[in-house]
């Protein structure tokens, strides 16, 4: 079982630091979570119908009606991999390590290229990514993506992208186009614990051809995703003017928390989190952990990932924690 972030009660164990003095910049989860409505008393008796709205809410949203509603698109990560015939797969590394597990479980072969033109040159059926990625927080074009899938349709491949960083700038991602006639080998993942904040809810999407569609939904089997997680998630896309603010804000926190590491390393951001390279990243994860200020150390990569504070007090909190650091960059 691999390790992510959001350990905090092991942190606070670990550090003998009470649990409520903790911030947790690991995951890369909005810090103001989309604000849930009362759930009405029949989502809890009834179990979950597929015409309560969300499907077509979704649709909306991503503006892509080819998709199926999943219990976290780590669903899709571990169930996508067995659709396939044993083969190889080029993995855009470092990534979001259960996907390269999902594969390697499934008997796939996997290679580790650093870059979409390499993958394509290495001339592997079918490619993996995150856009943007996690955990560097590098983000490629959205003409790079559509041209990658168009190559790979030629010749018989496919192109499986995990955007689950991408709705709060969302002029890259390539959902509207999954599954379609113009490109029905592209596949794309969604998550709604990222920008919305609802991790806790466990709702994801995938989005992708009739095919895959039908037999990921016979593997996964009825009622998948509880019926308040799908309450909870229509609404949230359909409130687009909640969106429209979150994007603002959001980019404007990521910006400022790109501001306060860069004097001490290379930083890489999206809107929900900012990745630090640094030869001193073990160093600044322990500096951090002593004050009680969670972060994601990727030790084999050398990067520090901080996801955004959620109050002013965390912010200042920080921000003395990066100013009594005393390394060099």
């Amino acid at each position: 079982m691999l390790e992510h972030g959001g350990r905090l009660r092991l942190a606070a164990r670990n550090h003998a630091t009470p649990l409520a003095e903790w911030i947790d910049l690991s995951t890369g989860i909005n810090p103001e979570v989309f604000p849930v409505a009362p759930i009405e008393p029949l989502c809890w008796q009834r179990l979950p119908e597929e015409d309560d709205g969300l499907e077509a809410a979704a649709a909306a949203y991503y503006g892509n009606e080819r998709l199926l509603v999943l219990p976290g698109s780590q669903a899709a990560i571990q169930g996508l991999p067995t659709l396939f015939r044993q083969t190889t797969v080029a993995c855009l590394t470092p990534i979001y390590e259960e996907h390269a597990q999902g594969w390697e479980r499934a008997g796939h072969r996997l290679r580790r290229l650093p870059t979409l033109q390499r993958a394509l040159a290495a001339a592997t059926p079918n490619v993996l990514m995150c856009n943007p990625n996690n955990p560097t927080a590098t983000e490629l074009p959205r003409s790079d993506l559509l041209e990658a899938a168009e190559k790979l349709r030629q010749r018989g491949g496919w192109l499986i992208v995990d955007e689950a960083f991408v709705d709060a700038e969302p002029e890259n991602a390539v959902v509207a186009l999954a599954g379609s006639e113009e490109l029905p080998n592209l596949i794309v993942l969604r998550s709604l614990g990222k920008f919305f904040g609802l991790a806790g809810a466990r709702v994801g999407f995938i989005f992708a051809s009739a095919e895959k569609l039908d037999r990921l939904r016979e593997m996964l089997g009825p009622w998948p995703v509880s019926h308040p997680s799908r309450f909870v998630a229509r609404r949230a896309l359909e409130d687009f003017a909640w969106q429209a603010t979150t994007r603002k804000r959001l980019v404007a926190a990521s910006q400022r928390l790109a501001a306060l590491l860069a004097p001490h390393g290379e930083v890489s951001r999206t809107a929900l989190f900012c990745t630090l390279k640094t030869p001193h990243t073990a160093l600044l994860y322990e500096h951090f952990a002593q004050r009680a200020i969670l972060t994601r150390h990727f030790y084999a990569h050398g990067l520090l990932r901080f996801g955004l504070p959620g109050r002013e007090a965390q912010w200042q909190r920080l921000a003395v924690a990066l100013g009594e650091s005393n390394l060099p960059c």
